[in-house]
């Protein structure tokens, strides 16, 4: 082993300042970040590029810790390397209004480029953010002017390793050749129950291979030398994305738990800290002792990240006076605004259109801003022609493509989610992805870490309820859109017709706090005309689709493409002679984002209401009142034309108007009505 004492003094304070985190904070993993500060060392003072002094400089490389519970080891290398993260706050480790927290957090600690702890969410995130690189590159990049070029490197786990989102996401890097994405693979053999001999005995470098990946073994986990040498093979490899496996001891230096279950997630005690600090030839006191020497070194980022930046910065200036166009065009995309003007692009449908299916109004309204919204990027788990969420152009494929905005995902929901999730963390682009509602089963857990990082991205889903049809109870969301909706941070939009589809993709593209959800319909529906009062009425989440003429007697509130039969619903109901309003309420959400006195305006409380949704009942309390009518479906659907599954479960204009009936009459305007 070459290391010199420096190198060993700076790993050796990474591993003390992660004991003394923990077990000052009486909760935590300690071992993880004792067992791979070798490689983490390596990566961050000899290859991965950034600036403490500039965390978001666009030229950086980009550092994932995909095993999140090692969050102690970011923290102290941001630390360490001069970042915004004082000593103060590694000793409120885990402790409330720290900046770290038990697992990093984006937007919240400098230098954390993604939120992790749900294990193969950060290897799969991790692939977003190079297909990011790699079309942004060969979009904007000129010869002589590559002022996109960096990497994505990232610290992996037998966990994350384990889930089946990593697997989706490895297959797909492998797919595409994305060669500027590496990551060193934390091979402890140690879960929390145990070895990994009870449950995970594979050849990892085996599957790689097969997967389409540069593989790299090092023998000696402490030699940096050694490490450094399969960084740069993997570095020189740019048609595959590269793992390196790291053979480490969870723990290392500690006499009785190296090696050991017991230091995965739990301080360890302190006695074994005195222990460890005694082996590993350190002071007992005082703790998060950081020798001079070990942080000039580590402080060298400091000058270095100055240095990189201002290089950059000088390739930047070049480009843009090779290229002012390119560079405009690039700058902007950076900073993720719409071009000006581009909503006049937005399209305009009328009864000439004919009946619609939102998923068509919203495959029409892609290709609509294909050209004008040039950073629109996404595409479907292998059902781009059922979803129609296609960008005319080609696809990307990193090797003949890489500029194509149509991203072939495969049968892979899960790290389509995550792919997604990384392209916008990067930044530069505006992406989406599209697949069946049912299927957002497999991406409930991305949907959730995008809604908590905030992030910029949408996820549409087509095939919105049993009015998809034949295809059976499998396929037919029923509690989806509900749970959707719990997600805090998420703004789901379920567009009545083709004018409130487009009107909904403008809300998508300008929202900038969180993802959006558009929820779309595979059957056909009737074309609201009334263009301005749909573009005045979507953004408040719900509005007066048509009034009562006459006295108003009910107000039917709906959702999607239970729209048009609220309006069906509506005419026999004044055949009966009873007035009804019609409320299209296409976002949850936003409705209840207005003024309690629009809401109370759209929805007055004196007058009873009825919902309709070919969804789950539940929350529709919150709008139809406590004493309205809830028209839901909460069971299983059937294998039928939609048809006939709308008639059968109660989704006709008769069957909801006899339910508005009875609750009209049974309302206590009518029973004070009576008594009179």
């Amino acid at each position: 082993m070459s290391n010199r004492p420096v190198d060993d003094l700076c790993i050796n304070t990474i591993r003390t300042l992660a004991m003394d985190a923990v077990q000052q904070a009486g909760d935590g993993h300690p071992g993880t970040a004792m067992g791979v500060a070798p490689m983490a060392y390596t990566l961050w003072t000899r290859f991965l590029r950034y600036n403490p002094a500039n965390p978001d400089w666009p030229g950086r490389d980009r550092f994932i810790l995909s095993p999140g519970h090692a969050a102690i080891l970011q923290y102290s290398l941001l630390h360490l390397t001069g970042f915004d993260l004082p000593m103060d706050e590694i000793k409120r480790f885990r402790q409330w209004g720290s900046r770290t927290p038990g697992h990093p957090e984006y937007g919240h600690t400098p230098g954390v480029e993604l939120t992790t702890g749900p294990l193969g969410s950060g290897f799969a995130t991790g692939v977003g953010m190079a297909i990011a690189e790699r079309f942004l590159a060969a979009t904007y990049n000129r010869p002589g002017h590559e002022v996109v070029d960096h990497r994505i490197y990232g610290i992996v786990s037998d966990g994350d390793l384990m889930e089946g989102v990593a697997s989706e996401a490895a297959s797909l890097a492998g797919h595409l050749g994305l060669g500027r994405l590496i990551y060193l693979y934390d091979d402890n053999h140690i879960t929390i129950d145990g070895n990994t001999d009870i449950t995970f005995t594979e050849d990892v470098g085996a599957r790689f291979a097969a997967y389409g990946w540069h593989v790299e073994h090092v023998e000696d986990q402490t030699d940096i030398e050694e490490i450094a040498a399969a960084i740069e093979r993997a570095r020189a490899d740019l048609a595959r994305p590269s793992l390196i496996i790291v053979p480490t001891t969870i723990a290392y230096g500690s006499p009785h738990k190296a090696g050991d279950s017991s230091a995965h997630g739990a301080p360890l005690g302190a006695e074994e800290v005195a222990l460890t600090k005694q082996a590993l030839g350190w002071p007992a006191e005082p703790p998060f002792f950081l020798p001079d020497e070990a942080l000039a070194e580590f402080r060298l980022a400091l000058d270095r990240g100055r240095d990189l930046e201002a290089a950059w910065a000088a390739k930047v200036e070049a480009f843009e006076a090779a290229h002012p166009d390119v560079a405009s065009a690039w700058r902007s995309a950076l900073g993720g605004a719409l071009p000006e003007g581009w909503t006049a692009a937005l399209p305009e449908f009328t009864a000439a259109d004919g009946s619609l299916a939102t998923r068509q109004a919203s495959g029409k309204t892609l290709a609509a801003l294909t050209d004008v919204v040039p950073t629109l990027i996404g595409g479907s788990a292998d059902l781009a022609g059922s979803t129609l969420a296609v960008l005319p152009g080609a696809a990307f494929q990193s090797a003949d493509h890489p500029e194509g905005r149509n991203i072939h995902f495969g049968v892979r929901e899960h790290a389509m989610g995550s792919v997604v999730n990384g392209l916008a963390l990067h930044g530069g682009v505006l992406p989406f992805s599209a697949t069946f509602m049912m299927f957002s089963d497999y991406m409930r857990p991305t949907i959730r870490l995008g809604a908590l990082q905030g992030i910029r991205a949408i996820y549409l889903f087509t095939h919105d309820s049993i009015g998809l049809g034949g295809d059976g109870p499998t396929h037919q969301p029923i509690e989806h859109l509900a749970s959707i909706r719990a997600i805090p941070n998420v703004s789901m939009l379920r567009p009545a017709d083709a004018n409130e589809t487009a009107a909904s993709w403008k809300l998508a593209l300008e929202r900038t706090a969180g993802p959006t959800v558009l929820v779309l319909s595979r059957q056909a529906l009737p074309t609201i005309e009334d263009v301005e009062r749909v573009r005045a009425g979507v953004p408040r989440g719900a509005y007066v689709l048509a009034d009562a003429e006459g006295s108003l007697d009910v107000v039917l509130v709906a959702t999607g493409s239970e729209v048009s039969l609220a309006m069906s619903t509506r005419a026999v109901l004044a055949e009966r002679g009873l007035g009804a309003r019609v409320v299209s309420m296409p976002s949850w959400d936003r409705f209840e984002a207005q003024t309690e006195a629009y809401r109370d305006e759209v929805l007055p409380l004196d007058v009873p209401r009825v919902s309709i949704e070919a969804g789950a009942s539940l929350g529709w309390e919150r709008w139809a009142g406590l004493d309205g009518e809830i028209v839901a479906i909460d069971h299983f659907g059937a294998s039928a034309p939609a048809g006939e599954l709308m008639k059968h479960f109660g989704f006709t204009p008769e069957a909801v108007a006899d339910r508005a009936v009875a609750l009209v009459e049974r309302s206590p305007r009518a029973v004070m009505s009576a008594g009179d």
